[in-house]
């Protein structure tokens, strides 16, 4: 397992620092996220084992319509993971982004998928605009998070955009957020403001760390 240099820092959950502060200590923990996360090795293998610990929760189990985030650059790799899921009778779930926002497809089959923009696997054009493949926030019985670094409370930082911030402020307050992660990931304390979403549940090649969720 990879070291982690900001795992014995106590960084406030709460962003009780002043501002600069408070983004400056973000910005580092994300930096050295950043490169944890390109140094993993094997990231195939590990991201199997991430994958396999994800399909056996029974919030997985349970759900009915679960949103995959799809893979890009050094993130845990999911892609390999959709055709297995798109057997089991749940609704699949992908999102792309339009304008800064998240949009969500309904997934059916991997040949609905292409490369699009900084070959990014993503819902072919011509599809984004079928009605039944348009799903809500609201829809989603799970969701499956993406992140740049976390900690044992569910605390979560992404590339600083919001995306999924936005999209979590939709989504329903039974639905669980689930991330996953590798080990190397996982920080001692994420700086959190007021409007940042703890995650229900981390999951990395060693454990499933409980989360405090949206509380």
């Amino acid at each position: 397992m990879q070291s982690n240099p900001f795992r014995s820092y106590n960084f406030p959950i709460m962003s009780e620092a002043p501002v600069s502060e408070f983004h400056e200590r973000k910005a580092a923990i994300r930096k050295q996220a950043h490169e944890n996360r390109k140094n993993q090795p094997d990231k195939d293998t590990v991201s199997d084992a991430i994958l396999a610990r994800f399909l056996t929760l029974p919030e997985y189990r349970a759900a009915k319509t679960v949103m995959f985030y799809v893979d890009v650059r050094d993130e845990v790799r999911t892609r390999q993971a959709l055709p297995q899921a798109l057997e089991t009778g749940k609704r699949i779930v992908v999102p792309y982004c339009v304008d800064g926002e998240l949009e969500l497809f309904w997934l059916e089959s991997m040949d609905e998928l292409e490369l699009g923009m900084y070959r990014i696997l993503e819902p072919k054009n011509e599809l984004r605009s079928v009605a039944s493949k348009r799903l809500q926030p609201e829809d989603l019985d799970l969701i499956m998070v993406p992140g740049v670094a976390f900690d044992r409370t569910g605390g979560r930082t992404g590339h600083g955009k919001g995306y999924y911030d936005k999209l979590l402020e939709h989504a329903r307050l039974d639905t669980p957020l689930i991330a996953l992660a590798f080990e190397c990931q996982m920080f001692e304390a994420i700086p959190m403001d007021e409007h940042d979403v703890f995650m229900d549940k981390i999951v990395t090649e060693d454990a499933v760390y409980p989360g405090r969720g949206r509380q």
